[in-house]
Formats: C-alpha cells, sequence, structure tokens
C-alpha cells in the first residue's frame, strides 16, 4: 500500500471515528433521558463517559482542522506582501510544529501516570484510553502543520526542524531566566501575529510559564484533560452538530421566507429580514463566521436585486452575522456561564434584552439606509405569511423547545442539546428531507467536528494557561494595581469595554473568555459590578471586536465571501460599528437593560 492508500485510509478512519464519537455523544444523553422518564433511573456511567468523549471529539477535531488547514489564527499575514507570505508561514509552522511537539511529549507523560494509577471511568473503561487520544492528535496536528507549511520537501524540513527548538532549549536551560522568558515571550507574539495557530501561542506561554515554575510539562494536557470532566461542556459539540445540520438543509431558506413575508413589507424591511435571520441562525450555528459563509451568498444579491447600495448591503450582512450571541442557545453563553461560575438561566434572561437590543439597532440602522435610498419593499400577503409560517414552523420553536427542556427542569443542558441534534436531523432529514441520512449526515458531523475542534483545542490548553495565572495570583496582582490608578467603577467599566474590544480583535470568543474572565472577574466584583451584568458586558463587546479593524476575524470572512478588498469592508461595516459601540456603552451604563427581567423572572 502506497502513501496515497494510506492517507486515504488514515483520513477515512478519523471521519469514521468521528462520527462515531459524535453519534455516542447524541444517544447516550437520549437514552439518559428516555429512561429517567420512563423507568425513573438513567443509565449509570453514561454522563461520565459522555464527558470524556468531549475530549476526543475536541483533539479529533482539531487534527481534522489541520488535515483541512483550518486551525483558528489571526489572518494578519494578508497584510504582508505575497514574497513574505511565504516566508512568515514557514516560521509560523516552524514554531507550531515546536509547541506541539512538546505538547506531545507532556500528553504521553500523562498517559503513563494514567496507566499506572489505574483509574476507572465508568463501565470498566480506564482512564489513560481516553488520555491516549491526545498524543494520537498532537503527532497528528503536528504532521499537518508540517504538510501545509510549504509545497516543497525542502520548506517541509525547515518546518519538521521546529521540533528541534523545545530539545534545544530544554538541554540548554534547566529553568528559564528573565531574559529567555521575554524572549521567547516575544517569539510567541511574533507568531500570533504573523498567523500562528492561536492554541499554539497560548499551549506555548502555558508550557513556558510551567516549566519556569518547575512544574512538569504535563500539568497542560493535565488541564486539557479538565474537558472531560465538566458537566457542562459537551453541550457545546452536540449544539453545533445540531446547527451544522439546519445549515445543511434548507432552514435558512424557511426563516427567510418566514421573515420576508412578516416584515418585509416595512420601510427598509429587506434589511430587517437580513438582520433577523442572521440574528437567529447565528446561535444555532455557533459562530458568526459559518452563517456570513453560508448565508451571505443567498442574502447580498437579494439586497442588492431590492436597490440598497453595495457597500451599505455587505455591511448589514457582515454585522448582523454577529449581533446573535447573547441570544439562545448561544454556546458563548453557556460556556462563560459554566467558567464564571454563573446559573445559566439568568445569564441567557439577563441577555434577552441587550441581545434585542442588539438586533434593534442594527435592524434600524439598516431600514433607515434602504428607506433612503429608496429600496423596494415586499407587499404584504396574508396568504404568504401564513404558508411561510407553515413551512418554518419545525425551525420557529425551535429555540423555544430549547428553552422550555433547559429551564422547564425536564432536561439538562447536555439533554437538551442532544435532543435539539435529534431534533434538526428529524426536521432536515425526515420532514423536509433536504439531506440524506446514509449519504450526507456522516460528511455534516466531520464537519462540526472540524469546526468543534477548531476552537475547543484552545480552550484545552488555555485552561493550563489560566491555571497558571491562579497559582501565580496574577488576577489579585492585576486588582490591586488596577485599584491604584481607578476608583471609579464607571471609569474601570470603560476600560473594561475598550479591553475587551480589543481582545476579541485579537482573540476567538472562546478563548478570550477562558483567559480573561480569570482577570477581569475579581476586578468587577471589587467595584460591586453584578456578575450576570459583567457577563453581558463581556459578550457584547467581544463580538464587536470581530467587527474591529484592522484585525477583526469576521472582516477577513467577509472580504473572502464577497470577494471585495479589505479596506472596503472595513468601510461598509464602520457605520454599524459605531452604533453597536454606543450600544454596547449603553448596555454597560444602564445595568437595568440585564438585570430587569431576570429578577422579574426568576426572583
Amino acid at each position: 500500500m502506497g502513501i496515497p492508500q494510506l492517507t486515504t485510509a488514515l483520513h477515512r478512519s478519523e471521519d469514521i471515528v468521528s462520527v462515531s464519537v459524535l453519534t455516542c455523544m447524541t444517544l447516550l444523553p437520549l437514552a439518559e433521558f428516555g429512561t429517567r422518564e420512563v423507568f425513573g433511573a438513567g443509565i449509570p456511567g453514561s454522563v461520565s463517559l459522555v464527558q470524556h468523549l468531549t475530549l476526543w471529539v475536541t483533539v479529533l477535531g482539531a487534527a481534522l482542522a489541520a488535515r483541512s488547514d483550518r486551525m483558528l489564527a489571526l489572518s494578519t499575514g494578508e497584510f504582508l506582501p505575497q514574497p513574505w507570505r511565504g516566508r512568515a508561514r514557514l516560521l509560523t509552522s516552524a514554531l507550531g510544529v515546536g509547541v506541539t511537539g512538546c505538547l506531545l511529549l507532556a500528553s504521553i507523560q500523562l498517559v503513563g501516570v494514567d496507566y499506572e494509577y489505574g483509574s476507572i471511568v465508568s463501565w470498566g473503561i480506564p482512564v489513560w484510553m481516553f488520555s491516549s487520544i491526545m498524543p494520537l492528535g498532537f503527532a497528528l496536528i503536528a504532521s499537518r502543520l508540517i504538510w501545509h507549511a510549504a509545497s516543497d520537501l525542502r520548506g517541509r524540513i525547515l518546518a519538521a526542524l521546529g521540533l528541534v527548538i523545545p530539545l534545544a532549549l530544554g538541554a540548554l536551560f534547566d529553568t528559564p531566566g528573565h531574559a529567555m522568558m521575554w524572549g521567547v515571550g516575544l517569539v510567541l507574539l511574533l507568531g500570533m501575529a504573523l498567523g500562528m495557530p492561536i492554541y499554539a501561542v497560548i499551549g506555548g506561554a502555558a508550557l513556558l510559564f510551567f516549566w519556569q515554575e518547575g512544574t512538569p510539562i504535563s500539568a497542560v494536557p493535565g488541564e486539557t484533560y479538565r474537558l472531560s470532566t465538566e458537566a457542562m461542556l459537551p453541550a457545546i459539540p452536540l449544539f453545533t452538530v445540531a446547527g451544522y445540520v439546519l445549515a445543511e438543509g434548507g432552514a435558512s431558506k424557511r426563516l427567510l421566507r418566514f421573515f420576508s413575508a412578516l416584515v418585509g413589507w416595512m420601510p427598509g424591511g429587506l434589511a430587517i429580514v437580513t438582520t433577523l435571520v442572521l440574528a437567529f441562525f447565528t446561535p444555532l450555528t455557533g459562530a458568526s463566521g459559518i452563517t456570513i459563509l453560508a448565508m451571505g451568498g443567498v442574502l447580498l444579491p437579494m439586497l442588492l436585486k431590492a436597490r440598497y447600495k453595495e457597500q451599505e448591503s455587505i455591511g448589514l450582512v457582515t454585522v448582523s452575522g454577529s449581533i446573535g450571541v447573547l441570544l439562545p442557545p448561544s454556546l458563548p453563553v453557556i460556556l462563560y456561564a459554566y467558567y464564571a461560575e454563573l446559573d445559566l438561566e439568568r445569564l441567557f434572561v439577563g441577555g434577552l434584552l441587550p441581545g434585542m437590543l442588539l438586533i434593534l439597532v442594527v435592524a434600524g440602522w439598516g431600514a433607515w439606509c434602504g428607506w433612503r435610498g429608496g429600496a423596494t419593499r415586499t407587499p404584504f400577503r396574508a396568504r404568504e405569511l401564513y404558508v411561510a409560517l407553515r413551512e418554518a414552523k419545525w425551525e420557529i420553536i425551535l429555540p423555544f423547545v430549547i428553552l422550555v427542556g433547559i429551564f422547564g427542569g425536564f432536561a439538562t443542558l447536555v439533554e437538551a442539546a442532544a435532543l435539539t441534534v435529534f431534533y434538526a436531523v428529524f426536521i432536515v432529514c425526515i420532514v423536509h428531507r433536504e439531506v440524506s441520512i446514509t449519504r450526507d449526515l456522516a460528511r455534516v458531523m466531520v464537519e462540526s467536528a472540524t469546526m468543534v475542534g477548531g476552537f475547543m483545542i484552545i480552550l484545552g490548553v488555555a485552561l493550563g494557561f489560566t491555571n497558571y495565572l491562579v497559582i501565580a495570583q496574577i488576577p489579585m496582582h492585576a486588582l490591586d494595581w488596577v485599584q491604584q490608578f481607578i476608583q471609579s467603577p464607571y471609569l474601570f467599566l470603560l476600560v473594561v469595554n475598550a479591553v475587551l474590544i480589543i481582545a476579541g480583535a485579537f482573540m476567538d470568543i472562546y478563548s478570550a473568555i477562558i483567559v480573561i474572565v480569570p482577570l477581569i472577574a475579581p476586578m468587577a466584583a471589587a467595584y460591586a459590578v453584578d456578575p450576570v451584568h459583567l457577563g453581558v458586558i463581556f459578550l457584547a463587546n467581544l463580538q464587536l471586536g470581530y467587527l474591529t479593524p484592522p484585525v477583526g476575524l469576521n472582516l477577513f470572512l467577509s472580504a473572502y465571501r464577497f470577494k471585495r478588498p479589505l479596506a472596503r469592508i472595513y468601510r461598509s461595516t464602520f457605520p454599524y460599528l459605531v452604533i453597536l459601540l454606543m450600544t454596547a456603552l449603553l448596555i454597560t451604563y444602564v445595568p437595568a437593560l440585564t438585570l430587569w427581567l431576570p429578577a422579574l423572572l426568576l426572583d
């Protein structure tokens, strides 16, 4: 068997295992829910198994992302002159390979410890069988970073030499001094600026800090293993699968028809429709970028045909794909509630009014621009609204099904996520027959695993980084420093807004939550900021970062999707960015917008 055949067999094996893991993660909570409702008792050990399978889908998904060259990274390399891009790619790949090699060795050490202790997860399955996915996954990631570093053998050999960097440092130094810490830290920041995978930047920083403290580097994959011990995290890949299944079918077109029939007759009605559809769909897919890529090609031609100006239309689609972050079942809200130890129900309810306000201001500005430019409207027809409602009824009631299941106490968050996957498959595969269970569903699940792994591997290494911050008491030192210069809580909140917008421009929202929450939460408590209010401020500002020049992620995705220069995308989104910034400040300084509804409904 030659190399191409081996590669094909490996890819097929990865796909089969990924689909099998996601299927088990869906079926086990469904079985748990069913047996509990029917027999009054669940399946012993199933919850723990699902949590440990989250680790597998994270690492396998990261390997899939590396296979298709989709590891999350800043897109700043686009600003480099063409001749320098290849060199920057080679440098960042070598650095990424070096960090991944360290994580590979550290995870082998961890598996050895797990094997020695012989702990059992459940059903007689030992812990080491689950943790062993980490060295395998890191080996696949490293090999794929080498492969994608260059198109020629010489370039790939140079990238592979990145493995020598940590070995040489370890041989020359027992522990790094301050000069070396600064030097390596600057190299990592340079690598991030040039497009090095974000997980490698954060993982490299965590390895460096633990090495300085004399702590075994196995502590970093050890923290990654914590993904398999948290009850809430399996909901993230499951909701992502459900969103991908809905996106693969015709859910977006049915929602578009419904909202068009409902509000398309208003002045600037199509702009309102665009905002509602994208804001509705983003929480289901789990990522605003996916919404832009999937639906931008449908919505932009419609806007242009209705005589909306191209620049305003591109800005509207780009921005509307980012504003659903506070609405259920938003994955960032779930992650923030878990990591900040907040009641998820209270955070979702607290985010409803601010979330609707963000939608209102974007839709209002887009509608005004359309009305001013003489955009056409869709005549109101009661019959069309009835037919559109009948077609889209399954998608429209989905958020309510999720909320009733979770907040009504009928299902846990993970069970609700599994029910959502079942519901999405039922709609798309059975009711509308748009996706074949035998031909298409496995491909959709592989795509969702790729997306999940791309950002959850960042969460895994970020847990190690934040664990070091806590051990070193960095949050407390930061609080002391801030209180020396800032006494007013209003000025503190202004600084928080600025920091979060900048962070959102340089980090994906998931890793920003893991890294920044431990720093800001103690400060906010010292200034008597309500934790739910802080969570809404946090998420509202981070989504602004996706739209902040020069490196906001959604700006690059929009330029890619619509094949327009970045400078043009900047101009198209700037008015919306100003409006959203003013709205974020309003949300920040009027806490009643966040706290009134939870007090009314939950207290």
